[in-house]
């Protein structure tokens, strides 16, 4: 006599929470203020793992009044530093997410960018766009971390390429 064997149902893999960061959140979280702090808002923010964030462009940008005054074009230096604050809030957020938070100013422990690589720039980011940015946080290597980040404007794709940061400041 067979037995019936009940079908097995796929085991779904449980999603991780996500965080969301509001300006002022971001200011506790990052030591930059105006006129280098490049990003509005975090979201989707996996704390350690990957993140999503905005930097609205105003024609205010302090940047513009000397980069193409005609033609205002947002430096791609710029670009990639709204994509590296973004990788910050994403290494800050697994501190004070944790189960037992860190003490102390978390900013402190934003570390520095330490090299940029395959950047590739594809769109112009002018005044009135919203740069959508995204970080995954790669490979810990040592008191290094590899990250991939892009930004887009739209469906365009404005920037992607690769980044080390520091996970500690120094000096």
């Amino acid at each position: 006599m067979a037995t019936a064997v009940a079908p097995t149902r796929p085991v779904a893999k449980e999603k991780p929470k996500t965080f969301a960061y509001s300006s002022d959140d971001i200011k506790r979280m990052l030591p930059h203020r105006w006129p280098m702090l490049m990003i509005d808002r975090a979201y989707d923010v996996v704390p350690g793992v990957s993140g999503r964030g905005i930097k609205s462009v105003s024609v205010n940008e302090p940047f513009f009044a000397g980069h193409y005054p005609d033609h205002s074009i947002m430096p791609g230096v710029m670009i990639v530093e709204a994509m590296a604050q973004l990788v910050a809030v994403v290494y800050v957020a697994e501190l004070l997410e944790a189960p037992a938070p860190a003490e102390g100013d978390p900013s402190s422990s934003v570390g520095y960018l330490g090299s940029i690589s395959s950047m590739k720039f594809s769109r112009l980011v002018v005044p009135g766009d919203q740069l959508t940015l995204e970080a995954k946080l790669g490979q810990k290597l040592g008191g290094l971390r590899s990250v991939s980040v892009r930004a887009s404007v739209g469906t365009e794709l404005a920037a992607a390429g690769s980044l080390i940061v520091t996970t500690e400041r120094k000096g």
